[in-house]
């Protein structure tokens, strides 16, 4: 099933999991998994918020239901993950308000900011239109926060509104089902390859032994920790980089322990599929060399979906029973430690549905 949403955590992230060891066949149940345990932890599932930034306009109907004061007006799972700044971003009967008369609050903890209330001693009010239905809207970023990671550099231009293909110099920093965001604009990782690094394998690797982990490179800047290499069908994970000297974790993803000639060329997983202009933002191009950052995933919501993703596919594997073993040698079945871990993301992001009466 291939990845058409941003996701709370990587296919990376559960093929690195320790309780899972998955081959690359296996990608598709793994990207349904991540995908899955996504929508059951954001706005449709448990914790009733939205968490990806989304552009967007947003209605609501006035009088806003809520128990609120007249001058408030509560997001609910709309929440902003930025003050918004563009002209007539606040509207009421069409009529724009001005930010300088809107407080987005609270203001000592947000973002996300989870209502607006109008200034009261300013002269501006809601309900201005011929009927309550849809009568203020906000544009702005929706979402839970804004915060980016650096990932590095594109490492070559995007010079199409329709290309797919996205070359980055570090695939370490990124995964599929991660978003990606460049000059703006944001993308979706679905898939990804390999790409050349300009790197071979001076020495090591020449035997099929996991003890045969210290490759002798050129340019060890060119490589790095944590990303994935392959040198002709093996797979191996970078651990530690010394100068140029890297080493590395045999037989990665499933692939099979092989001996490799002293100059054999060393790939890198930095060409990635992406899906365009995704979440409010409009496709553009991008020059070489353009600033790539993805979207932080809060560690514990991340946690959470790795534990969730990694539960879904081993107990799909394991025909989805409930004891493992028998007699005395059976064990808890997989996920017991679940419920700590939603017990915990529900009490730091958890949003309550509001029940509204018909």
């Amino acid at each position: 099933m291939p990845v058409s949403i941003p996701c709370l955590c990587t296919r990376e992230d559960v093929k690195r999991a320790p309780d899972i060891k998955e081959t690359a066949r296996s990608n598709w149940q793994i990207d349904r998994a991540i995908q899955s345990a996504t929508e059951n932890i954001e706005d449709k599932g448990h914790l009733h918020r939205k968490f990806y930034p989304v552009d967007a306009t947003y209605y609501f109907d006035w009088p806003n239901f809520d128990y609120a004061y007249p001058w408030r007006l509560w997001f609910n799972q709309f929440e902003l993950a930025a003050v918004p700044t563009a002209p007539n971003a606040v509207t009421t009967g069409g009529v724009s308000v001005p930010l300088s008369a809107c407080n987005f609050e609270p203001i000592n903890s947000g973002p996300p900011f989870k209502y607006l209330e109008l200034r009261r001693d300013l002269s501006y009010s809601f309900g201005v239109g011929p009927t309550p239905q849809r009568d203020i809207s906000i544009t702005g970023t929706f979402g839970y926060w804004m915060q980016t990671d650096d990932a590095g550099v594109l490492a070559s231009p995007i010079n199409s509104t329709t290309a797919t293909a996205v070359q980055v110099s570090d695939g370490s920093l990124v995964g599929v089902g991660q978003m990606l965001i460049v000059d703006g604009e944001r993308m979706v990782v679905s898939d990804r390859s390999t790409l050349a690094t300009g790197q071979t394998n001076l020495s090591g690797a020449t035997t099929a032994l996991l003890s045969d982990d210290a490759i002798g490179v050129t340019d060890g800047t060119q490589l790095h920790i944590d990303e994935v290499i392959q040198i002709d069908s093996e797979r191996m994970l970078i651990v530690d980089i010394t100068g140029n000297q890297v080493t590395v974790k045999r037989a990665w993803d499933g692939t099979v322990l092989a001996t490799h000639s002293v100059g054999t060329a060393i790939y890198a997983f930095r060409s990635l599929k992406v899906l365009r202009g995704q979440n409010g933002t409009a496709a553009a191009t991008h020059s070489n060399g353009a600033s790539v950052v993805t979207w932080r995933i809060p560690s514990l919501l991340r946690d959470l979906a790795i534990a969730e993703s990694v539960v879904r596919v081993t107990q799909e594997v394991g025909g989805y029973t409930t004891v493992e073993g028998d007699g005395e040698g059976s064990v808890k079945n997989i996920g017991a430690g679940l419920p700590d871990l939603w017990d915990e993301a529900m009490t730091r992001f958890g949003r309550k549905g509001r029940i509204r009466a018909i």
